[in-house]
């Protein structure tokens, strides 16, 4: 039963790695933790650590499906790519070395508050128009919608809690006008360069001995994650190559309202 449930998850992340940028965190955590729930303190680095799997390659599968016009949009950005990677890296060495309780309540805490966010505050909704075409390198570096110096944090807090960051750079993008499936598209390689360098650490991270998976590496359940990858991969490809047409505010409306069912989903595990 657990196989075909990691494989069942592995399809939903792949879908919501192409519908909202997710590249699978805020999904696997969850499931992961509902999974490994035996190896007791363990539980929480490993599911974040596998999580990190999933992430970094569902994402460079979708980043490298990606069309090049919309990936033009990041020209000028290698500051805050460099940044996300850099909060990666510590993010995780602060998982591996925190209390399963700081992981799970912060997972909840950044949940909820995303949520208010996106609801309360005008801009994710109903966001402005597209801003025009920009040119020029200087152009782009200062007027892309997320500054260089909110790198470190959002790599920081994303490798630390297993979510790649997608929940702090959707919704920036959008406030910047983007419509849902190009800020989607966009996280998906702002995913991969915070999940690349945190994957690093966990892999070199001796925390899943005796976690109960059946291979690991490092804090890495590598078993779940190849199941999971089984299920997302293919349909990354296919539904990149035939994005859904949405409606851009219920495009929104879903991305807020997966976000509530993962936050019932951990409170559900954690009372």
């Amino acid at each position: 039963m657990s196989i075909l449930l990691l494989v069942f998850i592995g399809v939903i992340t792949g879908t919501t790695t192409v519908l909202f940028g997710f590249g699978g965190g805020f999904v696997t955590v969850p499931v992961l933790l509902w999974v490994g729930a035996s190896a007791g303190a363990d539980a929480a680095v490993t599911a974040v650590a596998t999580s990190a799997v999933v992430m970094a390659v569902n994402a460079a599968v979708a980043t490298a499906a990606t069309p090049p016009a919309i990936l033009a949009e990041l020209r000028g950005t290698s500051r805050l790519l460099g940044l996300l990677g850099l909060g990666g890296a510590f993010g995780a060495i602060a998982a591996a070395n925190a209390p399963a309780a700081l992981i799970m309540w912060g997972f909840v805490a950044y949940l909820a508050v995303t949520i208010l966010d996106t609801v309360a505050r005008p801009g994710f909704l109903r966001p402005r128009r597209t801003p025009a075409n920009r040119s020029g390198s200087d152009a782009d570096a200062q007027r892309f919608a997320i500054p260089a110096t909110l790198g470190a944090p959002i790599g920081a807090l994303a490798s630390f809690l297993g979510v790649g960051g997608s929940v702090m750079t959707v919704p920036l993008l959008r406030r910047a006008g983007m419509p849902m499936m190009t800020a989607a598209a966009l996280a998906n390689p702002l995913t991969l360069c915070v999940s690349v360098p945190a994957l690093a650490v966990f892999l070199l991270t001796p925390h899943a001995a005796g976690s109960g998976g059946v291979l690991t590496f490092g804090a890495v359940d590598v078993g779940a994650a190849a199941l999971m990858l089984a299920g997302s991969i293919p349909v990354v490809v296919i539904w990149r190559r035939r994005p859904p047409r949405l409606p851009d505010r219920l495009h929104a409306w879903g991305y807020v309202g997966l976000l509530g069912l993962v936050l019932a989903a951990v409170l559900t595990r954690a009372v």
